[in-house]
């Protein structure tokens, strides 16, 4: 069911083009993210969806209501912002219960609503702490028992999670999935981290420049990305130039380095014509075959050119004869596996099936 509804929507600041014709529907109860680089317009399609920017052109309408004139505090939404905006003059709990202030409830009522916000977060007991004295990542839970204690239908945020270190950032990935499914309204996420709306998204509008550059599901978004310019946003990407001989239900393509084949056409989810294209294939579709291990799959001779050791993987460049730029592969660290040297030889494998046509 559709509860956030955007038509032809336009949005300009002076000379500059924010939103650029935007037609989008986000479901009851999803978990949507707007990804994209710095100036994308995400952040200004999420303020104008909270009320506090609004459209040039174009309609916004929420659980089947136009929000035309309808203030920030009168639509069914609630936002958390980067900077989390706590009051560190006030308790934990005198933070949480900041928007029942206006509500016609009694002291026992709001009490029990906002042990019931913290509990929901993970802070149960923490009412009567300084809010000065938390740790971001609980500041951060803050700041959503805060936003969810007023029940809206939507929650609306704004890269919540930048401010947190690594380890912190990937918990609060994982609470903040397993607290939409709990809580069941409708989560609308800005960031910029493609890792980040992978992990928690049940679907991700990738946007560039003001438009959406492709809306899908996070794994279609990966593994069949519909442009060279998403393939490159989201995870690693390789790009081999190649040229269509054949289209139809299987295209016919030869890839410089890698040979000549036959795909079907939903390898090419942005479609393609007869000519030059560019081909995409992720570094975890490619191995290294060490010293007498043997494949069913393609391969091709090539030599290490670069070594990333990361722990739990390695990534190597390999360098391929008549592929203009070493191919980046990704390899899982394995218990009697080696990590090879700069300038070993070795052989790559992969099979047709890793590739993605993106046209030009």
């Amino acid at each position: 069911m559709t509860l956030i509804s955007l038509a032809g929507v336009n949005k300009h600041f002076g000379d500059y083009h924010a939103l650029r014709d935007i037609d989008l529907e986000i479901r009851e109860g999803e978990f949507f993210s707007l990804l994209g680089p710095s100036g994308c317009g995400k952040t200004t399609l999420l303020r104008l969806i909270a009320g506090f920017e609004a459209p040039d052109i174009g309609t916004l309408h929420i659980d089947g209501r136009d929000m035309a004139g309808v203030g920030p505090n009168l639509r069914p939404t609630n936002m958390v912002f980067q900077s989390y905006a706590i009051f560190p003059h006030l308790t934990v709990a005198e933070n949480v219960g900041f928007g029942l202030r206006r509500a016609q409830m009694d002291k026992p009522d709001r009490a029990r609503a906002v042990d019931e916000a913290l509990e929901m977060v993970g802070l149960a007991g923490y009412g009567i702490r300084a809010a000065n004295a938390l740790s971001g990542g609980q500041r951060q839970r803050v700041a959503l028992a805060r936003a969810l204690i007023l029940k809206p239908k939507v929650l609306l945020l704004d890269e919540p999670l930048s401010a947190l270190d690594k380890k912190i950032r990937e918990q609060m990935q994982v609470e903040l999935m397993k607290l939409q499914r709990e809580v069941g309204i409708t989560f609308i996420l800005v960031t910029h981290d493609q890792e980040e709306a992978l992990v928690m998204s049940d679907r991700i509008a990738v946007m560039f420049e003001g438009g959406i550059g492709q809306l899908n599901d996070p794994e279609t978004l990966y593994r069949r990305p519909a442009s060279k310019r998403v393939a490159g946003f989201i995870g690693m990407m390789n790009f081999l130039n190649g040229r269509v001989t054949a289209t139809g239900p299987e295209i016919a393509v030869e890839v410089a380095g890698l040979g000549r084949y036959r795909v079907p056409a939903e390898q090419a989810p942005g479609g393609v014509e007869e000519g030059p294209v560019t081909i995409g294939i992720r570094p975890e579709t490619l191995s290294l075959l060490f010293e007498g291990e043997r494949t069913d799959r393609m391969e091709v001779a090539g030599r290490v050119d670069e070594v990333v050791y990361y722990g739990d993987m390695t990534y190597y460049d390999v360098a391929v004869a008549g592929i203009d730029k070493p191919l980046t592969l990704s390899m899982k660290n394995r218990i009697g596996r080696p990590v090879l040297d700069v300038g070993s030889p070795t052989r790559v494998a992969w099979d047709e099936r890793s590739l993605v046509l993106l046209g030009r």
